[in-house]
């Protein structure tokens, strides 16, 4: 098989495509021809290690993925040979209760596609049955493949973790990224009124299109926050701030939220680290909710919010399996917004 993969921890560069033994299917897992796939800023973390991250060399990088079925193990029973389906990445051990009480992102063993196991950067790659969801024949593969883990993570953080209502108001940084996007349709199908940020004309005029009701520039507005809390929210502060940025931003996250606010954090992608007022937490009784990934339910749910037209991935660009080092630079440069995909074949 032909696949994007890392020998040793380092930089893009590192990345080899190349060829590589097909996996071999358990009893319980499917192997599928890669059509397309999905660019994470996981990839580029899992490219540079971290401490505690141990993989077996070579591994093939990758967490989103879409394709059609070529085998499946004896134990298989909802899923054929021919099927099209779409990866959900997150992986656990469907033994421990965390795991029997519906609650496998909880799961001890909980890891993703593409960052302890093999990904789907890769003409053929085998995920568990558990994790594959059939998608119709009519609906878009790239379009499946750009689905998954952003707006996986970013429904729970919103129908879970910060429960969102009708009439309040979300605040999102960041509104080029893939949890980004997400959100934003997310959040204007539950009823609330959308602040977003971004860093460039273009962007502003594209979240708009998504449906956000304010939209402001963080590069040319250093204060946007201010303007939130004075001018657009009237000195109440926002019910939900949606943050993956990190050190950045967590701050103004805390400064944006009214009393008995929620800041849902799944991500620091800008950096792990932030300097906060604690007085912003105790005094306006905030709450600080962190999330990761998805439980199968909810994986479900943000899938058929996809499958049933409303939501929609936004795909930025797509780039060949060969041109992977350029897809995963252009993902971490100012020009993309939405998704950046890898069409496999």
């Amino acid at each position: 098989m032909k696949s994007a993969y890392i020998t040793k921890h380092g930089d893009l560069d590192d990345i080899t495509v190349g060829q590589l033994d097909d996996p071999e299917i358990s009893h319980d897992e499917i192997l599928v021809r890669g059509k397309f796939a999905a660019l994470n800023h996981l990839d580029s973390f899992v490219v540079k290690g971290w401490k505690g991250l141990d993989l077996t060399f070579p591994h093939v990088l990758g967490s989103d993925g879409s394709g059609i079925v070529l085998q499946t193990g004896e134990a298989v029973s909802t899923i054929q040979e021919g099927d099209c389906i779409l990866a959900n990445p997150g992986l656990s051990c469907m033994k421990c209760y965390q795991c029997l009480s519906g609650t496998q992102n909880l799961c001890s063993d909980f890891s993703i596609i593409g960052e302890h196991a093999n990904g789907t950067f890769s003409t053929v790659f085998k995920i568990p049955e558990v994790n594959a969801l059939k998608v119709p024949r009519t609906f878009p593969l790239d379009m499946a493949a750009a689905a998954p883990l952003t707006f996986l993570t970013a429904w729970r953080m919103l129908t879970n973790r910060a429960k969102v209502k009708q009439g309040q108001t979300v605040f999102i940084h960041g509104a080029g990224g893939g949890v980004a996007t997400a959100a934003i349709q997310i959040a204007k199908a539950h009823g609330a009124t959308v602040i977003v940020t971004t860093s460039t004309p273009a962007k502003m005029e594209m979240a708009r299109k998504l449906g956000a009701d304010h939209v402001l520039n963080y590069k040319t507005n250093q204060v946007y926050d201010k303007e939130v809390y004075i001018k657009i929210t009237k000195k109440k502060g926002v019910d939900i701030v949606i943050d993956s940025v990190g050190s950045p931003t967590f701050s103004k996250s805390l400064r944006l939220l009214r009393k008995d606010g929620i800041l849902v954090t799944c991500g620091a992608t800008a950096g792990q680290e932030a300097t906060i007022d604690i007085r912003q937490i105790f005094w306006k009784q905030v709450r600080v909710l962190g999330s990761t990934m998805a439980n199968q339910a909810e994986f479900r749910d943000a899938m058929n919010f996809i499958l049933e037209g409303r939501g929609t991935p936004v795909i930025s660009k797509v780039f060949s399996l060969d041109d992977i080092v350029d897809a995963e630079r252009y993902l971490l440069s100012e020009d993309s917004f939405g998704k950046v995909l890898i069409q496999i074949s």
